[in-house]
């Protein structure tokens, strides 16, 4: 499979954001979560608990193959995966890590055992309140011998995580599919009149318990996969996901505990729009995380990046199409950038040189239009 390889660069940029998730790395709240979630089921189930943190560059074939992920899923799609070279890649799931853990739990079974895998994991994803790049998961697997793990089994792992998680909160949950579960559902949670999916869940494939050496038919297991980042911003009332990472100590100091989220002074919010000719087939997705890579630690001010309109080619006036240089087989989008620190008040020049930064990142057109000072034009690769 031919993939689009991260530089060293971005492999090093992407590695070194920090782990909310891990106490080596300083407290958060996160890790809070974590312990509540654990220990409600530890209770429940007097099941001993192993907690597990690998490195997050991962193997093909662990991310997709032994989770019984199609060879041509869309899941493995570089416009969605990190891939760091042709074998391996920054893991997109905590799920990555089961399969191996699964292998050496049949080196010794144990009667009843909760596998819990926290930590970081990497997408190409659009930039909103909601989103981002490097979100936190943990996987819940409970993997026991003799009695049965059934539906109702999952049915009680849900309410214990969501009451230990959430409390007070109404859940709900649908029917999803997973290549590594069996009866799989989407686990919900209401967020005044909407509905916030949280996590999915499912009956651990047998198939792939006997892959791993575990005694078919004695095996069984429940497997669920948590988003941290979407619970946390619940639990505390949090609107913003970039407030999870600030380094200014009026947010900080309120990310240690789960209390409720005391709003800081808001700043104001900067808006531009860009007009951009773009290959047909770019996504959101890809915009959002070419305008990471463009901006760096500046990324951080960017609050959102929104896809206003699309048009073909073969739709646009002649004005437009010479605007902007525009080619056959391109689509001119109109994004809407909004810009705001969480600590200060960004300047006209600074939100001017954002602009532009991702302006150059993303215009695949042969003419330019600059906010600031024109700037080299970029070169780009045949």
């Amino acid at each position: 499979m031919s993939v689009a390889i991260l530089s060293a660069e971005e492999v090093r940029r992407a590695l070194s954001v920090r782990d909310l998730t891990n106490p080596a790395a300083g407290p958060h709240a996160m890790q809070r979560l974590i312990e509540g979630a654990l220990e409600a089921l530890r209770l429940a189930w007097g099941c001993e608990v192993r907690v597990h943190r690998q490195s997050p560059i991962v193997s093909i074939v662990s991310n997709y193959d032994h989770l019984h992920y199609p060879p041509d899923g869309a899941a493995r799609d570089a416009r969605y995966t990190r891939y760091v070279c042709d074998t391996a890649l920054l893991r997109t799931q905590t799920s990555a890590m089961i399969p191996g853990l699964l292998r050496r739990l049949a080196e010794a079974p144990p009667e009843d055992v909760l596998l819990a895998c926290p930590g970081l994991v990497y997408r190409r994803d659009c930039i909103d309140r909601l989103h981002t790049g490097e979100p936190h998961q943990m996987d819940l697997w409970r993997v026991r011998r003799g009695a049965t793990l059934g539906t109702a089994e999952l049915r009680e792992m849900i309410e214990i995580v969501v009451r230990a998680l959430l409390p007070g909160r109404e859940l709900r949950v649908a029917p999803a599919r997973h290549p590594y579960t069996t009866d799989g559902l989407q686990i919900d949670v209401r967020d005044g009149a909407q509905w916030v999916e949280i996590g999915e869940c499912g009956l651990a494939l047998p198939a792939l318990l006997e892959e791993s050496g575990l005694e078919p038919g004695r095996t069984t297991g429940l497997a669920m996969g948590i988003g941290l980042d979407r619970i946390l911003m619940l639990r505390k009332g949090l609107d913003d996901i970039r407030l999870l990472r600030s380094a200014d100590p009026r947010i900080a100091s309120q990310l240690l505990d789960l209390e409720p989220y005391v709003p800081v002074s808001s700043m104001p919010a900067v808006r531009r729009d860009l007009s951009l000719a773009l290959a047909e087939e770019d996504t959101p997705e890809e915009l959002g995380d070419a305008v990471r890579a463009a901006l760096g630690d500046r990324a951080e001010l960017v609050e959102s990046v929104e896809v206003l309109s699309e048009t073909p080619y073969r739709a646009l006036p002649p004005a437009a199409v010479a605007r902007m240089g525009i080619a056959p087989g391109q689509k001119n989008v109109l994004l809407r950038v909004v810009l705001r620190a969480l600590d200060r008040t960004l300047t006209h020049e600074e939100c001017n040189a954002l602009r532009d930064a991702i302006y150059a990142a993303l215009h695949r057109g042969s003419a330019w239009e600059w906010a600031a000072r024109p700037v080299e034009r970029p070169i780009r690769s045949p």
